[in-house]
């Protein structure tokens, strides 16, 4: 690359020193492989985080988008979104099938990866066993960019349908911030009420935001 070092190029960095030691830009550097006219892959990776807002907007993009970018073309589109991909399967397959949710950060940590950085608001359950084991997790609703509706009638259907002795209430918030709305808290009010009737106990509300969530039971507002 011009201009820089030998020991400061992203890809001999890579192989001296460790992935640990690269930046997020650095990193795309590597994955894009060259620049374009007159620019750098470090450059053009800088500016494709700058335009995009990190590391988050980029793994929203589409292939076709990303493919529009100067420097780009179809080909690293679909090597990036590709690696994105691969990034967040590895996530979400690290954990045991049957893990047990003892507290509001296991429930983060499974469903964070799955359906946090989601471009509109998805809500969902995470389904458990008597021993608050996971069944699986299912959304139940997509809204727009900023709501989704959510029903009792649906949730319960769902956890009865699996066999489900609890469960989790989960949505996100597509603009990254996981402090709980007015709505959110009535909504779970709602839901401990139809829980109770159903027999099906509702552990918590997890609000989840990009990497980030907010528990509602951790609160102190999981109450009718």
């Amino acid at each position: 690359m011009i201009g820089l070092a030998p020991q400061d190029r992203p890809r001999e960095k890579l192989a001296e020193q460790g992935k640990a030691a690269l930046g997020d830009n650095e990193l795309l550097a590597v994955l894009l492989g060259h620049g374009a006219a007159g620019i750098t892959a470090l450059d053009l990776a800088n500016r494709l985080l700058a335009d995009l807002g990190g590391l988050r907007g980029l793994a929203r993009v589409s292939p076709v988008e990303l493919s529009r970018r100067r420097g780009v073309g179809p080909a690293t589109a679909s090597r990036l979104v590709a690696a994105i991909e691969l990034g967040r399967r590895s996530v979400v397959r690290a954990g045991p099938a049957r893990l047990q949710i003892a507290a509001a950060v296991d429930a983060a940590r499974y469903l964070l990866p799955r359906f946090g950085t989601a471009e509109v608001e998805q809500g969902g359950v995470l389904l458990l066993d008597a021993r608050h084991r996971v069944l699986h997790a299912r959304v139940l609703t997509r809204g727009t960019a900023d709501a989704t509706p959510m029903h009792p009638r649906d949730v319960f259907r769902e956890a009865a349908l699996a066999g489900a002795a609890a469960l989790v209430l989960f949505h996100n918030h597509p603009s990254g911030d996981p402090l709980p709305s007015t709505e959110d808290l009535q909504l779970t009010k709602r839901m401990i009420e139809a829980g109770e009737l159903m027999g099906i106990t509702v552990v918590d509300h997890v609000i989840l935001g990009d990497t980030s969530y907010c528990s509602l039971r951790d609160l102190g507002k999981l109450t009718r």
